[in-house]
């Protein structure tokens, strides 16, 4: 019986990877450092594949499969939306609108506070939630020290509402992209289910963030009145109406002899010579692009494909099909939303994705929709409970500590349980009314 050796690397992978994110999340060799939790993931996957527990062919078949849940086609999708959103950022969109927004703001902390709860929730529905995290964060430490304020409540907004208001588009998240493709939902279906329960839940996670900060930002800032820098405004202009024109092809691609990965590799290409032949003819340096590229987040592709191997193990030893029978088939829409955001917060959202996609498909009609939408929340909002629910998290706290701004793992806990308990069982309801 192969069930119990699969089941007991599996358990260990998750463990390491999870010790190694809150222990030693980095090793250096030379002058390099590598994130260890992609690391200890493909050590398991290659194990499992190396004594048969992953079938090879299983593997390659599902790898070169022409379906939506092929891993490769979900690769390509996040990664050409993840181009076009840092372009967006390196031609300076981000930091524009976050100055602009401080400024509007005057003196009054109020108005500070739900702008910049306003502008995440934006960017982040329309571009990407890691994006914003990684633009924003060291942008709103920096602003906290000079006006001499606490950096906390708008921390904490801004982190909450990218994985909240991620929720709305299809592409918001890696972890949307995996679980909705797989259950074939086009992005129009997907809109409609999910609009409601992520308007719903960011307005109470907002109101609940006002009650926990609204002391704390009663007194008045004061910062020396600098001049908002307008960006390259052709740069910026192509590379906003080439986010519309992806968005609006990904809206119609159900009419369309395309598919969404497709779409926006097609724009993300597109937007990228644009940029290099502009810089060419202007002898401008290739600062942009070098920029651009650098910062894609590369590890996670062999940490997907990794936790893709994995599951593949898990649903060939019958595993999968255990954990669905435990999850059942009676009120699906809280046991699979609870149970998923929980489960993040032990392995990660990306592997939590995969794993639920695969127990899930046990279920038939209605209910296996409900249990996907019910997932996706989970994926999202369990970002925000504990660092480990999502590779955002780790990258969130790691830029705060850089910044020497004291953000313990307690203290994202304690914001994280008081915030996200709420903000999940609301955004379920609006799931069960809309679906």
């Amino acid at each position: 019986m192969c069930m119990i050796p699969t089941l007991v690397i599996c358990l260990i992978t998750f463990v390491l990877v999870t010790l190694s994110i809150l222990l030693f999340p980095k090793i250096k060799i030379g002058k390099f450092s590598i994130s260890t939790y992609w690391v200890i993931a493909l050590v398991g996957a290659i194990l499992l594949i190396s004594i048969g527990l992953a079938p090879i062919n299983d593997v390659w078949n599902q790898l070169t499969s022409n379906t939506s849940i092929n891993p490769l086609k979900i690769l390509v999708l996040f990664f050409s939306m993840t181009i076009i959103s840092i372009l967006l950022d390196e031609f300076g969109l981000f930091k524009y609108l976050a100055q602009l927004a401080t400024k509007r703001a005057k003196t009054n902390q109020y108005t500070l506070f739900f702008a910049l709860y306003a502008l995440t929730s934006v960017l982040t529905v329309f571009t990407s939630n890691d994006i914003v995290i990684l633009t924003l964060t060291p942008f709103i430490c920096f602003f906290a020290k000079r006006a001499n304020i606490k950096a906390t409540p708008y921390l904490i907004a801004e982190f909450f509402a990218a994985n909240t208001w991620s929720l709305m588009f299809l592409i918001g998240n890696p972890t949307n992209i995996y679980l909705a493709t797989a259950a074939n939902i086009n992005f129009v279906e997907y809109f409609k289910v999910m609009a409601v329960p992520t308007v719903v839940a960011g307005l109470v996670e907002l109101g609940i963030l006002f009650l926990l900060f609204k002391n704390s930002l009663k007194d008045p800032f004061y910062v020396e009145d600098e001049q908002v820098e307008v960006p390259n405004k052709l740069l910026l202009s192509v590379g906003v109406s080439t986010l519309l024109v992806c968005l609006v092809f990904l809206i119609i691609v159900h009419y369309l002899p395309l598919e969404m990965w497709m779409i926006s590799l097609g724009c993300a290409c597109f937007l990228s010579l644009f940029t290099l032949i502009y810089l060419l003819t202007t002898r401008e340096k290739l600062t942009i692009m070098g920029n651009s590229y650098k910062r894609l987040p590369y590890e996670l592709i062999p940490f997907f494909l990794s936790m893709f191997v994995i599951v593949v193990s898990l649903n060939h030893q019958g595993i999968t099909g255990e954990i669905s029978k435990i999850l059942g088939n009676s009120r699906v829409i809280y046991t699979y939303g609870y149970s998923s955001f929980l489960v993040c917060n032990l392995i990660n959202n990306i592997p939590m994705s995969i794993l639920y996609s695969g127990v899930s498909s046990s279920l038939s009609g209605s209910m296996f929709y409900q249990a996907t939408y019910a997932s996706i929340i989970g994926s999202n909002i369990g970002a925000f409970l504990t660092p480990i629910g999502a590779l955002a998290g780790i990258m969130f706290t790691s830029l705060v500590n850089k910044q020497n701004i004291r953000f313990s793992f307690l203290d994202f806990i304690k914001y994280g349980s008081i915030v996200s308990i709420p903000t999940i069982t609301v955004a379920l309801l609006m799931l069960q009314l809309f679906i």
